[in-house]
């Protein structure tokens, strides 16, 4: 910037916020309003290009441009969600106003296409890209420019004769903490008339097809399909053996008035069972922990099985009043080989003792039997177990012949880590 210059500020909100720096500013906005824009530069961004956040701004070299539109400006790119933070510098040339906004990009999540089965997602993400300046495959938490790929894809699903409003949503992932921007059509009609899988073993499993019904019939989805393949044919290959299984994307094609889905599957190597071994475990030993997964040397890798065994631990060291232990599993594969064995470190935590049992709802006589019947004494070691058992048989047997109705039981455990007890709240309403 050669004789004078201002520097502003565009806060996420579009608020902005434009800081003075020196005596300039007025002659600056007086020939920023009389220029021509020579120069639109964007530094900051490791997403966009210059051009590309420069195409965002609206603004036009050659144009005439004063303060307000280089303000403007800013605010519309701090508006699209792309940048968590908007600053810019301007000074006058004898070409004109150059202008520098200075970006700082804001977090992205994964994008998601529910359910357009007439275009494959590259193809959309094509026709995104052409239309739309910040857009690379990505797509912020909020923004307008949700609304702007919203239209294009509108536009897009026109092409195949669909008149329908696209609607946006941020959603986790099926079978994952990711967080993705779900795009959906909103007046879809399409079901889904069949589904033929990519591998032999779900294809010839006769549970699979028993569950076919909950997708077959109901309108097209892609997060449908995902989650079944997640809770119906992935625990299929799980008690094979097959740990890594993979789901490549469902693939659709639209037949008449329905859709016909493939399901790809990359199941990988079968693998059979090692050894454990454990570390920082005190309070079980490796015979106990053992004895909870149950697998022996050179059987099949179920799982299933070894799911079931971590939750055993879990549950037989909250038997020991260890409501905290954690449980980190980590797997070692020799593919050579086709085995498996895990690493499980066992952060155990503190031992947790019986505090207060607090009722609430109850008759003098209803609290008498409930406190008469109750197994922890206080001070003794918690077991969750036994307080299980007490939630859903145990309060029954106490009320056996005592004429008392309740439609629900509240119960919470309150841990205090202070003094490591543990309070039992049953609230009877």
């Amino acid at each position: 910037m050669k004789t004078s210059s201002a520097f502003c500020r565009a806060r996420i909100l579009g608020v902005a916020l434009c800081t003075v720096l020196g005596p300039v500013l007025c002659s600056a906005q007086e020939q920023a309003g009389t220029s021509r824009l020579a120069e639109v530069r964007i530094t900051g961004s490791k997403r966009f290009t210059s051009d590309q956040v420069a195409a965002a701004t609206g603004l036009r070299v050659g144009s005439p441009v004063g303060h307000d539109d280089l303000q403007r400006a800013a605010d519309t790119l701090a508006k699209t969600g792309r940048f968590s933070n908007v600053e810019y510098r301007y000074g006058d040339s004898e070409q004109g106003v150059r202008v520098e906004y200075q970006v700082t990009d804001a977090a992205a999540v994964a994008i998601s296409f529910d359910n357009f089965p007439w275009f494959t997602d590259d193809e959309m993400i094509q026709a995104l890209k052409a239309s739309i300046p910040l857009f690379d495959g990505t797509a912020p938490e909020g923004g307008s420019v949700l609304d702007d790929i919203s239209d294009a894809l509108q536009i897009q699903i026109a092409k195949a004769g669909v008149h329908s409003t696209v609607s946006h949503a941020l959603t986790t992932a099926p079978g994952s903490d990711e967080r993705v921007q779900q795009f959906r059509v909103d007046e879809q009609q399409l079901s889904v008339t069949g589904v033929r899988f990519g591998d032999d073993l779900a294809q010839s499993d006769r549970g699979l097809h028993t569950r076919l019904p909950d997708v077959v019939g109901a309108k097209y989805s892609r997060t449908a399909l995902e989650l079944f393949e997640i809770e119906q044919v992935r625990p299929v290959y799980l008690s094979h053996g097959f740990l890594r299984v993979r789901f490549p994307a469902p693939t659709a094609k639209v037949v008449g008035n329905g859709v016909a889905i493939d399901l790809p599957i990359d199941p990988g190597p079968a693998f059979t069972w090692r050894p454990v071994t454990w570390t920082r475990n005190t309070v079980l030993g490796p015979l106990e922990l053992a004895t909870l997964v149950p697998l022996h040397e050179g059987d099949t890798a179920d799982g299933t099985k070894i799911e079931q065994g971590w939750q055993a631990i879990s549950n037989a060291y909250a038997g020991h009043g260890y409501l905290d232990a954690n449980l980190s599993p980590v797997p070692h594969f020799d593919d050579a080989a086709k085995t498996v064995t895990y690493s499980v470190t066992i952060t155990e935590g503190p031992q947790y003792h019986m505090g207060k049992l607090v009722l609430t709802g109850l008759s003098t006589e209803g609290e008498k039997r409930i406190r008469d019947a109750w197994k922890i004494p206080a001070g003794a070691a918690f077991d969750r177990g036994v307080y299980n058992d007490f939630i859903t048989t145990g309060i029954k047997q106490a009320f056996m012949g005592l004429p008392f109705h309740y439609e629900k039981i509240g119960r919470f455990l309150e841990e205090h880590s202070q003094d490591a007890t543990v309070d039992v709240l049953i609230d009877f309403q």
